[in-house]
């Protein structure tokens, strides 16, 4: 692993953005190398948290993790791919093998089901052509309403955004999480 770009800020905190960083994480966790990085610039920490999509949303928390886990595999953001597998996998109900799926390319992988399926061609058309297909819109249209759409193409967006900062920087893993191999 390379050394960070920017080191994460350490405590003590400047009061208000102490404040701001204990928004990001449960009382007594102390927050993610990302969130103390991002802490550089605090107009950008804000804005950062205020654009998340973690919250309850159009989306059934399965689906949206299946989005964020193949959109930060195809992007190589080991960092990000780890924390999410090490936070929400389990709970969303996404099996070990369903984890390690989200990393092998394509969407033919029988553990799939026709949704996950349609979820992963999403975030790898989204990756390889910044772009749906007809026929992918189509199939999307089956299983999701036109809000649930827009957010599973600002979430892959998201974490797009959330990828290129993670490996511009070269922000260390987080201890805990998972790693690619």
């Amino acid at each position: 692993m390379q050394r960070p770009r920017i080191a994460p800020l350490d405590p003590p905190y400047a009061p208000e953005l102490a404040e701001e960083l204990s928004r990001f994480m449960p009382p007594g966790i102390p927050p993610l190398r990302l969130f103390r990085t991002l802490a550089h610039n605090p107009r950008v920490l804000r804005k950062f948290r205020l654009g998340s999509l973690l919250d309850r949303g159009s989306l059934e928390k399965r689906d949206r993790e299946i989005v964020i886990l193949r959109t930060c595999a195809r992007c190589g953001s080991e960092y990000e791919w780890g924390v999410h597998v090490a936070v929400f996998a389990a709970r969303c109900g996404l099996t070990q093998a369903e984890v390690a799926a989200s990393l092998r390319p394509g969407t033919e992988d029988t553990l799939w089901s026709p949704r996950d399926r349609v979820l992963l061609r999403l975030a790898d058309e989204l990756h390889d052509f910044a772009t749906i297909s007809q026929a992918l819109w189509f199939e999307l249209s089956r299983f999701f309403r036109a809000d649930q759409l827009i957010e599973l193409l600002v979430l892959a967006g998201f974490y797009h955004t959330v990828s290129f900062v993670t490996n511009a920087l070269q922000i260390e893993l987080e201890d805990a999480a998972p790693r690619f191999g």
